[in-house]
């Protein structure tokens, strides 16, 4: 849900306000996109649930300083995928566990919000199974693209955000951005042909 550009603007100001209720609200309106994009860039269920949190605490403390060149939504987004990229630092320094933990939620979580899978598309168990599989490994490829390729792929494959976001939350230029999502995108289908072809044999 995104609001009208004056609903916004009036929300911006109870936020700036300290206005309790205006914070719960926008917990309320993006806490789930966030949550996603943090789970995906991560892989780790706690980690993103924490991260989440400290998203909000900055965004609460800095809506003061917020101009409105951008969508709040935008804005909240590139908080979130910064302080990301610094928790990936980290936990890549302490060799962190996060693949394997992120294997296991990869079994729980679809790929995006809705699977966009219907009862007529899957005719057999076997088929359910295989697809289930290719899901898996899809994600677990993800977690395994460098960050700032898995950043542009996560923002604009799984959360569809428009190539206009997409500059403005990683503050790169389109030509930049559309390039890295190709590369992304092309290392993405290699890992994973090779992962199903080991998988095969």
């Amino acid at each position: 849900m995104e609001l009208e550009d004056k609903e916004e603007a009036r929300f911006i100001a109870r936020l700036a306000s300290r206005d309790e209720r205006a914070f719960n609200e926008l917990v309320v309106l993006y806490q789930e996109r966030v949550f996603r994009i943090l789970l995906r860039m991560l892989g780790r269920r706690d980690e993103a649930e924490d991260m989440a949190q400290e998203v909000f605490v900055q965004v609460f403390k800095a809506v003061s300083t917020f101009r409105g060149d951008s969508k709040l939504s935008t804005w909240i987004y590139r908080i979130a995928v910064n302080l990301c990229k610094n928790r990936v630092k980290y936990l890549k320094r302490r060799r962190s566990e996060a693949q394997d933990e992120y294997e296991a939620m990869a079994e729980r979580s679809p790929m995006t919000s809705g699977s966009g899978v219907t009862s007529g598309d899957i005719a057999r168990p076997d088929q359910l199974v295989e697809g289930l599989q290719l899901e898996r490994v899809v994600q677990i490829c993800i977690m395994e693209l460098e960050p700032d390729f898995r950043e542009v792929l996560v923002l604009r494959d799984v959360e569809d955000l428009s190539y206009d976001e997409l500059c403005e939350v990683t503050g790169l230029p389109d030509g930049t951005v559309k390039s890295r999502l190709h590369r992304a995108r092309a290392m993405l289908k290699q890992a994973v042909e090779r992962k199903m072809g080991e998988k095969s044999k």
